[in-house]
């Protein structure tokens, strides 16, 4: 309780909970569902770009990681941006945050429903996307410690599949006839290595991280944050970066170099899997991809709620109705209800599109997750080198390189997304900016709460 006799988010996630929580939003399946994309862009090399990938968001992980130290608030990029350079852009950067994550739960409902209808045909998809978005609203009305524990549930339950994955191969390997330099070919195949396809490949391996930063959304309800977060954050992108590089580099040893079918590049996974174990590891494959989704869209609609009761607490949007704990379960009750609601609407209305146009909205759908979270990034970045180097009375040459690179890396990233993600993007900021200006007559109102919450358990 506050000392105004209001509830407050409770501090009970502990540091494995902040990590299980951030595996199951980026998924231990990450790669899985782009490996045939990279694999044919790279002409073979996924597991060079997963790695050079995870060195470039670590940059990243680490400037978050460092903010969430100075601002242990649930409104994540908002509130560091705000604090630090202006309160305005803070403003746009969670406006930037509300569309990925806001997107990220819809997908993956409507990703979910689709996937269930391959194993119960007798159920129509619409009726589907109502169970899913009821459920994964549910789990998250019960309170943190009932998200965090089947977060951990479905963590296990992917790793699990992702070992019978590895012992497949070991199998198959192992019936094999090859010479040492054939553990190699996977980072190295001269033939097929060049440095422009590499560079394309690992642009579309940094979609493999989206999601890491979701933990300092849960800044409020971490157990000594100022120490968890940093960690949690770091660790999370290093686990996810070498259990990817791992799974694709198992899966280069079965598969090889040889390009994917166009038609079949989505379920190219699936592919290797068939090749490995058969199909009953297929089938299995194909439930734990359903399986990930699920846990990704309750983990990211947990964040997303915590993120809209940030920006309500700041003043961004309505405080009356955002900014609101629910008393008995300690949870912002209405904004995850919200999220709810808009990944039923706006999953139907994807489908709706995706007939109509073959497709094509999913899919800018997918990619637009990627505008919202890379302007995140790069104000996360910015606000780290503007507290630590800037305005820092103990600088050093980490606190002035870090945040540099890893805003160069996601600047670069986000000028070379699809012009269809792009227009879509800006004409949600442009609706942001202008409801911005509206409600605080031209951004003259406060728009980040200044008063942080306390440390304590």
């Amino acid at each position: 309780m506050s000392g105004e006799g209001q509830p407050r988010l409770r501090r009970a996630l502990t540091l494995w909970n902040l990590i299980f929580i951030g595996m199951v939003i980026i998924q231990p399946t990450a790669p899985m569902g782009i490996y045939g994309v990279i694999s044919n862009t790279a002409h073979g090399h996924v597991v060079t770009t997963i790695l050079i990938a995870m060195v470039a968001m670590l940059f990243t992980a680490i400037s978050y990681g460092r903010m969430a130290r100075v601002y242990p608030s649930a409104g994540s990029a908002y509130t560091y941006v705000g604090r630090e350079i202006h309160p305005a852009l803070g403003y746009v950067t969670g406006w930037s945050m509300v569309m990925d994550y806001l997107l990220n739960p819809l997908i993956c409902t409507a990703f979910s429903a689709k996937a269930a209808m391959n194993i119960v045909p007798g159920i129509p998809f619409y009726a589907w996307l109502v169970i899913f978005a009821g459920f994964f609203t549910w789990v998250n009305l019960h309170g943190i410690r009932t998200s965090a524990k089947l977060n951990e549930i479905l963590c296990a339950a992917m790793v699990l599949v992702v070992l019978i994955f590895f012992a497949a191969v070991a199998n198959f390997l192992w019936r094999m006839d090859h010479d040492a330099a054939f553990f190699l070919r996977p980072f190295y195949e001269a033939q097929n290595f060049r440095a422009d396809s590499i560079f394309a490949g690992t642009s579309v391996a940094v979609l493999t991280y989206i999601g890491f930063d979701a933990i300092s959304t849960l800044s409020e309800e971490a157990e000594n944050p100022r120490r968890n977060l940093l960690l949690a954050t770091v660790l999370v992108c290093l686990f996810a970066g070498l259990l990817s590089g791992l799974e694709v580099y198992a899966a280069q040893l079965v598969w090889g170099s040889k390009p994917f079918p166009p038609a079949q590049v989505e379920s190219a996974f699936a592919m290797v899997s068939r090749q490995a174990g058969g199909i009953l590891l297929f089938q299995v494959m194909n439930f734990t991809l359903l399986i990930a989704n699920m846990g990704t869209a309750i983990a990211a609609q947990l964040a997303a709620g915590r993120l809209l009761y940030g920006m309500g607490k700041g003043n961004a949007l309505p405080k009356s109705f955002f900014a609101v704990i629910e008393p008995r379960h300690l949870v912002p009750r209405n904004g995850i209800i919200l999220v709810g609601v808009l990944a039923l609407v706006g999953a139907a209305t994807l489908e709706f599109f995706s007939d109509a146009l073959g497709g094509s909205a999913y899919a800018v759908g997918a990619q637009a997750l990627n505008f919202g979270a890379f302007i995140a990034f790069m104000g996360v970045n910015a606000a780290s080198f503007v507290h630590y180097w800037w305005r820092g009375e103990s600088r050093t040459w980490s606190h002035f390189l870090v945040p540099l690179l890893g805003l160069t890396i996601c600047g670069f990233i986000w000028i070379h997304l699809s012009r269809a993600a792009m227009i879509l993007g800006a004409v949600w900021m442009t609706a942001g900016i202008l409801y911005g200006a509206i409600r605080t007559r031209g951004f003259r109102a406060d728009l980040v709460n200044f008063d942080l919450p306390p440390d304590e358990v």
